[in-house]
Formats: C-alpha cells, structure tokens, sequence
C-alpha cells in the first residue's frame, strides 16, 4: 500500500501532510516548487487541472488507485479510510454538522478570500498587481473571520473539545493569513488558537519537510 502526496511550501497540501504526521502514517512526499503547472515537468499529464495538492492512495489495489485533488476532503478522507482517530468526528455524534461546516468554511470562506490577495501581491507582475482587489478580498477575509473569533469564545478547539481535521482545516487558511502578514490583525481568540496549532508537533514536521 503506498500513499503518495504531491506538495508545494506553503499551499493547501499542508492540510494533507499535517493529516498525515497527525496520525502517523506511511506516505510518499513528492515536493515540487510552486506553481507546480509551471515548475514541475510533467505534473498536468499527472494532475490535469494542475493544482497542489494531488493525492493517491492504492490501498484498494494497483487498478483502482484513489486519486483526489481538495486538500479538506484529502484530510476528511484519511481519517475516515484510516481511523477510528481522534482526529474525525462520526456521523452518528451530535458535533457531526459543525465539523463538516468548519471542513467546508476552511477554503470556500476562508482561504479562497486569500487566493486573490496572493495572485495580486506575489503572483502577478508588477504591471498587472491590482490594490483595489486586494484590499476588498482582504477586507471580506476578516469580516469572515469574525465567525471563527466568536466560536473560539470559550474553548480551545473548534468541535467536540479536542483537536480535529476541523482545526487542520482551518489552521491552514491561518498559515496563509501569516503569509500574507494579515495576523496581525487577528483578534485575541484567533491569535492564541492559532499560537496553540502551531505549537503541535506535526505542524511543525510537517513545515519543516
């Protein structure tokens, strides 16, 4: 059985790889520099959408290789192939809802806002960089955010009192906010929830690989 992810420093396949340290399990790390369409010969004839990350897992055999490209499903699916791990929450818990809108909000409302704000300051030329955009995509990441300030109000985790993909999830979309120097406007709560994720041990594996 071989697990295989394909990987770029500071992209959503953090999500996966952390997954993947959190629990413990054999895989194959292929780095590549980003963006891995441009970077990497031959990764389109691989991925043809060309995004990172890019996972497959051949568990089920050489003729039917799970191939998956969204870095939250990534995660959601190694902890339910993989489990039982602390790291999911069941469908038949009550906190079963709130995990899945914490999985789906990581990128839909948090990371994608972000997306822009890298293309329009790091990835695009000078000439093409475009300042209105970056401020209203920013602007609509905090306004969004204010949701994870409030849940954060009197715990230390996002569901069921402990540690999930959910914060996996969500930690990414924070790792970005760092990126992009946009921490420093975190607020209280988000600012020592995300001090707390990256004091675990397969966070800091994972950006050191």
């Amino acid at each position: 059985m071989t697990i295989k992810l394909w990987h770029c420093d500071g992209a959503r396949s953090l999500r996966p790889l952390w997954t993947l340290e959190e629990m413990g399990l054999d895989y194959e790390l292929i780095k590549m520099k980003f963006p891995p369409r441009f970077m990497h010969d031959g990764y389109t004839d691989i991925n043809p959408i060309g995004t990172v990350p890019f996972f497959t897992d051949d568990r089920a055999g050489k003729d039917l290789i799970v191939q998956m490209t969204e870095s939250s499903g990534i995660c959601h699916y190694l902890v339910d192939t993989y489990g039982p791990t602390p790291l999911q929450v069941n469908s038949d818990q009550f906190e079963y809802g709130d995990y899945l809108n914490w999985l789906y909000r990581s990128d839909a409302t948090f990371t994608f806002p972000q997306t822009l704000v890298f293309r329009y300051t790091v990835l695009e030329s000078e000439e093409n960089r475009n300042p209105q955009i970056v401020n209203d995509y920013t602007r609509w990441f905090f306004s969004r955010l204010r949701s994870l300030e409030t849940a954060l109000c009197d715990k230390e985790f996002l569901v069921g009192d402990r540690f999930t993909i959910a914060d996996i999830a969500v930690g990414y979309a924070l790792t970005l906010a760092e990126s992009l120097d946009l921490s420093c406007e975190f607020k209280d709560n988000v600012s020592n929830y995300f001090s707390r994720l990256k004091k675990r041990d397969a966070y800091q594996r994972a950006l050191a690989l």
